[in-house]
């Protein structure tokens, strides 16, 4: 209480003896003032910023190599020049209510300014933090980024037009209640956008790197980016497509993630036997195929065909093929005969799931089971053309 009034008290004999001294006393305020602004900013700049980095390097945390970065630190150091200068300009225009007026409202507008770029500064550097972080990498941050950014920016014009026709945030906020439909109608993409970004992290449905087909907008490729009105695709052709979130929210899409964070990739691959080549298996035949272990010894082997054995062998095949998880669903089996034949389907993981070696491996079970099924004297159907259908007709 009593340095309250002490510090008043020197106040006011201050500004007595600045008024006394008409404008002399103003000269040397301004010049003062001027110098001390200076002083403080370029202290800070090339002494007190320099020292908190070196400081802050030496620490063995990261975070605060990010949180303060020179940029948050030029920032607080931008708002001591208007903070400093603005007690003083009362002293300095005291006989002058319209100059000291605008000088103030420059100062406001100015330090309200600077404030909105240090919280832009800080948003920045808390989502780079996040994106470092293994946890949250995956995550769709830069939509909620963007959205508040826009928050932060939109407040700030608010306090500055409430600061330049004094008008309380409150007045103006509820004057703007009557443009809310204006307002709706053009930020509806970035509400929107915001919503369906809250719902894709906190389901999880979507993360920068996952492998994503969106058939209604020709969208197969790798998310790399999920921003605030617009999920950008990097197509397999290395085209690029933007899909809004909103879209796979209401809509449908496939996400591959669970493939590869599972043990395997599904090789699903069937041949059509042609129906005229199956047969059952002679008395040489199920001799051999019991030596081979095909047909156990116990078994009625008069029923056997070889297409049985033709099962049997792919099904062994693929048991003892080291690039197939075992642990897995692994079976080779039959399927509804059609017009064409009976399709005979090889069904399996694949342990490697890259997209180069999946395909190299579901190439030679399917090439192993063409290859081997004449051995059993089992024909694969192909549709002849009619070219080739003439030759041999007339062969």
């Amino acid at each position: 209480m009593h340095s309250t009034i002490l510090t008043s008290g020197i106040i006011a004999t201050l500004a007595s003896t600045i008024k006394e001294m008409g404008w002399h006393g103003r000269v040397i305020v301004v010049l003062t003032t001027i110098a001390a602004v200076l002083i403080t900013y370029y202290a800070c700049k090339k002494i007190v910023i320099p020292a908190i980095t070196r400081l802050v390097i030496r620490t063995s945390f990261s975070w605060d190599d990010i949180l303060l970065c020179p940029r948050v630190l030029n920032s607080i150091c931008k708002i001591i020049p208007a903070t400093m200068l603005l007690p003083v300009l009362p002293y300095t225009f005291y006989d002058a209510p319209i100059t000291l007026n605008i000088a103030v409202k420059v100062c406001e507008v100015y330090i309200i300014g600077t404030l909105v770029q240090l919280i832009l500064n800080i948003l920045d550097s808390i989502y780079r933090l996040a994106e470092s972080n293994s946890a949250m990498r995956n995550r769709p941050l830069k939509g909620i980024h963007q959205m508040l950014q826009v928050v932060t920016i939109a407040i700030g014009i608010i306090l500055i037009v409430s600061s330049l026709f004094d008008k309380s945030p409150l007045e103006l906020l509820v004057g703007l209640s009557a443009a809310a439909t204006v307002l709706m109608l053009i930020f509806k993409d970035s509400i929107v956008g915001l919503v369906a970004g809250v719902q894709l992290s906190a389901n999880d449905m979507l993360r920068p790197g996952d492998w994503i087909v969106v058939p209604d907008s020709n969208a197969d490729g790798v998310v790399f980016e999920v921003g605030l009105t617009t999920v950008k695709v990097r197509n397999w052709d290395n085209t690029i497509s933007t899909v809004p979130p909103y879209t796979l929210v209401s809509g449908s899409f496939v996400n591959w993630r669970g493939m590869e964070e599972g043990q395997g990739r599904r090789i699903n691959r069937s041949i059509i036997i042609d129906m005229m080549s199956i047969d059952f298996c002679t008395d040489d035949e199920i001799i051999k195929y019991k030596a081979e272990g095909l047909i156990a010894q116990n078994e009625d082997a008069s029923t056997i065909t070889n297409s049985t054995i033709l099962r049997r062998h792919l099904l062994m095949y693929l048991k003892q093929h080291p690039g197939v998880n075992k642990e897995m669903t692994l079976m080779v089996r039959q399927l509804q005969p059609h017009e064409e034949g009976l399709p005979l389907e090889m069904y399996c993981f694949s342990k490697d799931k890259s997209w180069e070696n999946y395909e190299e491996l579901q190439s030679d079970i399917t090439d192993y089971a063409i290859a081997i099924a004449p051995r059993f004297g089992l024909k694969v159907f192909q549709r002849a053309s009619a070219p080739l259908a003439e030759r041999q007709s007339r062969q």
